[in-house]
């Protein structure tokens, strides 16, 4: 490959259910990219690493850079971009985050009350913690209940985003890191 996304601990949507952060990730892939001794006809393979997982400003791109990285994903971030294609009520959870080593969470019962059956139990989304995952986990609710609470919460469209919402609110632990929507040149020209 050309490029290699490494996608540590803190990415919001899908990744792995245990893994580590990028702080530590993307030096152990330089590390054993380097150590690789696969040769193709023109010389070794070496992708471009570019870091995602928790990187929203100008601090973690520069973090990402300093461990090797040479560029670097930040999907949360541009949930609050003007040009993002999301629900208002999704893009108003974002802002509205705070803390989000403590309000995130990975969990598959974003995928099971969403139908989503198909991935591996290895992975799974993380996104804000809101009522759907709160009753589930609690006992509050069956899993057939949750489901359809889920179902109705997406009748009712943007108030179901959020802490207090049952709908997927899939974002990265640097959420509350997010305060504005800006468009995203500027977003990338801040970083």
């Amino acid at each position: 490959p050309d490029v290699l996304v490494v996608q540590g601990s803190d990415g919001g949507g899908h990744g792995l259910q245990h893994s580590a952060s990028i702080v530590s990730l993307v030096p152990e892939v330089i590390d054993q990219l380097s150590a690789e001794t696969s040769v193709i006809p023109n010389g070794p393979i070496k992708p471009k690493i570019v870091a995602a997982g928790g990187l929203v400003d100008g601090r973690g791109v520069a973090a990402a850079l300093t461990l090797g990285a040479e560029g670097v994903v930040m999907g949360t971030r541009f949930l609050a971009s003007l040009e993002v294609s999301i629900p208002k009520g999704y893009q108003q959870a974002i802002l509205d985050a705070s803390d989000g080593g403590v309000h995130t969470i990975r969990s598959a019962v974003y995928d099971r009350v969403r139908g989503l059956l198909r991935w591996p139990p290895k992975y799974s989304p993380r996104g804000i913690v809101n009522e759907t995952h709160r009753d589930f986990v609690t006992g509050k609710v069956t899993e057939q209940e949750n489901y359809d609470l889920y179902q109705d919460a997406l009748k009712r469209g943007n108030p179901g985003y959020g802490p207090n919402g049952r709908l997927a609110t899939f974002a990265g632990t640097a959420v509350g890191l997010v305060r504005k929507i800006l468009p995203a040149g500027e977003i990338v020209r801040r970083s």
